[in-house]
């Protein structure tokens, strides 16, 4: 069972190196699906905080229809759109627990979203983190990223991480 987010054309590249850096403290795969507002250079990453690159797991897609044939590919993958259009929520219970099952959460442009046509098409993959949407038009990509592999994570009972860790220089003991 792996864990993966997905970034569809992310146009912000310190939104995406949070995400990374997420996705390296939590063992989630990271899909980058082009085009990119940015470039995906040294410079641009260390812009974003991200000196650790190497420590993601990574891959590319040439764009939306490459992704989806590697998720239709693998017979464990379970496909969840993130988006504030979805009628259920990311956090029902039970959601994230089958065995074996590989989950994508796709995430959309920060500017656009996913493609409406897509979301249509799909609207029984979608989930919705629950916000007040007379005040905010979204969410932060990356808060909203963090928000639900946690809550996938939760669901897993953290499986594959350290719940507690013993620091030298420990400030509470």
């Amino acid at each position: 069972m792996t864990n993966h987010i997905a970034l569809f054309e992310p146009r912000i590249h310190f939104n995406t190196g949070n995400i990374a850096r997420t996705c390296a403290a939590t063992n989630t795969h990271l899909h980058l699906i082009r085009p990119f507002g940015f470039e995906i250079t040294d410079k641009h990453l260390k812009r974003a905080g991200l000196d650790y690159w190497d420590k993601v797991d990574i891959s590319y897609h040439d764009d939306l229809a490459t992704f989806l044939a590697l998720v239709n590919a693998n017979q464990n993958a379970k496909l969840h759109l993130i988006t504030k259009f979805a009628e259920h929520d990311y956090s029902e219970n039970g959601l994230y627990t089958a065995d074996k099952v590989d989950h994508y959460f796709l995430f959309g442009r920060e500017d656009t979203g996913l493609p409406e046509r897509f979301m249509r098409e799909n609207p029984e993959k979608a989930l919705r983190l629950p916000m007040n949407d007379a005040h905010v038009r979204s969410l932060n990509l990356s808060n909203a990223a963090a928000i639900v592999i946690y809550e996938c994570l939760r669901q897993q009972h953290y499986q594959g991480l350290e719940l507690v860790h013993t620091y030298e220089k420990d400030k509470l003991k």
